[in-house]
Formats: structure tokens, C-alpha cells, sequence
């Protein structure tokens, strides 16, 4: 099956994008050093999710009323045609995939959901990259995890990150500070992390 069509709806989608923002917060006070953000105060009525890597590959997704688009950029490979990549896609989106910062970084894969609430996607001839980009979204905290404690190891709690602390962000449950010490050992900029998860607009409970 392509990667594409086992992405979750767009609810679990979204969800899984906040959980990983959220993850990414407790784990580096420095926004910079972050994998993933999540930003739900992007533009009226639009919320903005963003995965860069500092080597050239991002996904730039945004959430509106009409559902949700993810622009992916893959640094191993040429941008794709965007007149065939984009044929369909629903005019709410328009904007945000020709226009900045989409149209500096550039485009090897675009996936939207249609007016089904479907993923839809254009096929091209091209490798794209969809597939390293798109792994992170197989709604396995294992996934996560496993990346997160390489690249964040010196700040991962030890002995691991707790999966059921992932699990539970990834249902969107209330974070807690139990939650946040089962992830990083030694954390303290509760203040820095209460901003994000303003930002990210997920709730928590540090009382």
C-alpha cells in the first residue's frame, strides 16, 4: 500500500503532529534544535505544523477549515512538477502551496485531503521521499521513541522514554508533570514549556 494512504484520518493526523511537538518541547528548550513544531494560532481559522531536519528536508502542513494539506521537501531529490502535483487540489489550499515559504523551499510531494475527507494525492514517475518523511505518522509511539532517543539522547529521561507517556499524548491527553519526567530527567523550563504548549494549544495540568 503507498505510504500516503496509511496516513491516519486527519483528526488522529493532527493529533499525532501536536503529540510530536509537544515531545519535541520536553526534550529542547531551544526551538532551533526541534524536529517538529506546532504553531495553532498560524492565521485566522489555520494551524500550521512544521518537521525540519537542518538538512534540507521539511513538511510544511497546514490545518484549515476546509482540512488539510502537507507540502514535503526530500533534499535527495528534485522538486516535482507542482502543475501535475497539485492538479485537484481544492482552492482553499492554493495559497499556502504557491505561496511563501512553500514556494522558496520548494515541493517533492503535496498530499490534501479532499472534500471526502479522504487523502488525495497526484502519482508521478518521481521518487519523492514520502516515505522517510511520512514514517513518523504510523501511529506507533515506538517510532517516535526510537528516533527521539538518538537524536535527543543526552536529554532523554534515563532508561528510556516512557512509550505509555507517548501513547497518551498521541490519544491527546492531558499532560501532567509526571508525564513530562517520564520523558527527560533533570527538566526544568516549565516556564518556556507552558509558552509552547500555549502555542501548540495542548492542554496540561503541572498542579
Amino acid at each position: 500500500m503507498k505510504i500516503y494512504k496509511k496516513l491516519p484520518n486527519q483528526k488522529n493526523f493532527q493529533r499525532i503532529c501536536k503529540a510530536i511537538s509537544v515531545l519535541d518541547a520536553i526534550l529542547s528548550k531551544e526551538w532551533e534544535y526541534r524536529y517538529y513544531s506546532y504553531n495553532s494560532k498560524w492565521g485566522e481559522d489555520e494551524e500550521f505544523f512544521e518537521m525540519k531536519n537542518g538538512k534540507g528536508d521539511y513538511l510544511l502542513v497546514l490545518f484549515n477549515q476546509t482540512g488539510c494539506v502537507i507540502n514535503g521537501i526530500h533534499n535527495e531529490y528534485e522538486d516535482s512538477d507542482k502543475g501535475v502535483l497539485t492538479e485537484g487540489l481544492p482552492k482553499e489550499f492554493h495559497e499556502f502551496i504557491f505561496g511563501e515559504p512553500v514556494a522558496t523551499l520548494g515541493t517533492t510531494f503535496c498530499i490534501w485531503t479532499n472534500h471526502f475527507g479522504k487523502w488525495d494525492y497526484n502519482e508521478t514517475n518521481c521518487e519523492d521521499g514520502k516515505k522517510d518523511l511520512l514514517t513518523i505518522f504510523n501511529n506507533n509511539p515506538e517510532t517516535y521513541i526510537i528516533w527521539a532517543e538518538e537524536y535527543f539522547e543526552d536529554y532523554c529521561k534515563e532508561g528510556g522514554i516512557c512509550a505509555k507517556t507517548v501513547q497518551k499524548l498521541y490519544n491527546g491527553e492531558i499532560l501532567t508533570k509526571t508525564m513530562v519526567l517520564s520523558v527527560a530527567d533533570d527538566f526544568y523550563h516549565w516556564k518556556q514549556l507552558k509558552d509552547d504548549l500555549t502555542e501548540i494549544e495542548y492542554p496540561y495540568n503541572f498542579s
